[in-house]
């Protein structure tokens, strides 16, 4: 997808400026600044800050932990709750969960503990003799997870240390998930995201499969009558389409494959970058899009969303990064029409703007063009519909675009499950994602034992 974009002018520095665009947006705490942070928590009873985080990590118990120089506690502590905690530490918007329900926030001070940042100290910083988790005696079973993004990777860790054997099967060249592919480069840098995977792999028990896709090489019904259980850990694969002429033009293309392309590339000043851009959208991968591009060295970076600022499912923080890195944000203009030049590429876009009435978005009938060499959309995905295409797979109950389990991550098939991304109701966050694999893989061992009960009984 990206080789549409190579006829665009390239408006990158030198490798070596571009490398300093994208080291840690957040910088790591240093030694002294956590002891002083960890001393600022009130560990409280009952903690708010525990009670809102997705993935249920004692947040108050693993700061204590830091205060009292306890590095390794309060790692083994987070990584109990949450296996992929270092992600999470840098990528779980802290601002609207745990930092936000901080009691600190209505003192005199009026600022929360920083607990993202003491998380990732923790683990960036444990140093384990041996590998902190054990597994179970052997169950003699063994369940196949499809995806190894964060809830795949959950799921199989939890189940291997239950004592199961577990074979992931992923369709990418590496594991990760969003973590390795769809993360902006600044929040997840170097190879950290492949660090967590070999950590998290070293608990045994865990065979990896690459080049498998689910509905191509990998079939559902094949995989329900080989093992105990399935797990479908699948996230959204498939880019939303805008329904406008002219979408497939060269330089129009989804945000998440161009992410994806910039997470991998070795040398950031082979990458197309355009002079002017689009981004549509109005989430996270939208802000990671276009405040990337403007790192890269684009001169004019646009984000257009056709409703307020009030309505943009990213973040204030986010937004506040979009900002500061001089990102254009354009509101109450819906895409109308791909402009495109006499070769047939884009040269930029129609929107329409639009407005509330009676809390129906309308179109005024005022019209404004953005020129650009390059529009990235960032509307939402969806499940590639190709992974759920064979016979077996169309039994499953869907909700909406995406698929229907019960409080225990079943799916209308016995034997298969679901969580992540792929499931409703979620929340398209990847410390969600990783709970909901912890919690399904829980699911599947009790069921997997209560079957060998009930055929003993």
């Amino acid at each position: 997808m990206i080789d549409s974009l190579k006829h665009l002018p390239h408006a990158a520095g030198s490798s070596s400026a571009l490398a300093e665009q994208f080291t840690d947006l957040a910088p790591a705490l240093t030694e002294r600044q956590a002891a002083i942070e960890s001393a600022r928590c009130l560990y409280c009873y009952d903690a708010p800050c525990t009670r809102i985080c997705p993935s249920e990590i004692d947040v108050a118990s693993f700061i204590r932990n830091i205060h009292d120089k306890n590095i390794n506690g309060a790692a083994a502590g987070i990584l109990k709750q949450n296996i992929l905690g270092g992600s999470c530490a840098r990528v779980c918007p802290t601002e609207i969960l745990c930092e936000d329900a901080c009691v600190r926030n209505h003192d005199e001070e009026g600022q929360p503990v920083k607990i993202g940042l003491l998380q990732r100290h923790a683990l960036d910083h444990a140093s384990f003799k041996t590998y902190p988790f054990q597994r179970a005696e052997r169950t003699g079973k063994k369940i196949a997870v499809v995806g190894a993004g964060p809830a795949g990777l959950s799921c199989a860790h939890r189940l291997a240390m239950l004592g199961n054997d577990v074979v992931i099967f992923e369709a990418r060249e590496k594991s990760g998930g969003l973590n390795e592919y769809g993360i902006a480069k600044y929040k997840l840098t170097g190879d950290f995201a492949q660090r967590e995977v070999e950590f998290l792999l070293s608990i045994g028990g865990i065979e990896v499969q690459h080049g498998r896709t689910l509905g191509v090489n990998l079939h559902l019904h094949e995989l329900h009558a080989q093992y105990d259980a399935v797990f479908l850990g699948l996230g959204l694969n498939a880019s939303r389409q805008l329904g406008l002429t002219g979408e497939n033009a060269p330089g129009l293309m989804a945000a998440v494959d161009y992410i994806a392309d910039l997470r991998q590339a070795s040398d950031l000043t082979a990458l197309p970058v355009p002079a002017r851009a689009i981004v549509i959208g109005a989430g996270n991968t939208a802000i990671d899009m276009a405040v990337q591009l403007k790192r890269l060295g684009a001169q004019d970076v646009t984000l257009v969303y056709r409703r307020g600022f009030e309505s943009m499912t990213a973040t204030h923080h986010e937004q506040d990064i979009a900002k500061a890195n001089l990102v254009r944000i354009r509101t109450w203009a819906a895409p109308l029409e791909v402009l495109l030049d006499e070769a047939g590429r884009v040269r930029g876009m129609r929107f329409e703007e639009t407005r509330l009435d009676n809390g129906r978005l309308t179109g005024t009938g005022a019209f404004i063009e953005i020129a650009a060499e390059a529009v990235f959309k960032a509307i939402g995905q969806s499940i590639d519909p190709v992974g759920l295409s064979d016979e077996m797979a169309q039994q499953i109950t869907r909700e909406g675009d995406k698929i229907h389990v019960d409080s225990q991550f079943r799916t209308a098939l016995t034997g298969i499950y679901a969580g992540g991304d792929c499931i409703a109701p979620g929340q398209d966050l990847t410390v969600q994602a990783v709970q909901h694999g912890k919690l399904a893989a829980m699911a599947i061992h009790n069921d997997i034992q209560f079957k060998v009960e009930a055929s003993h009984g």
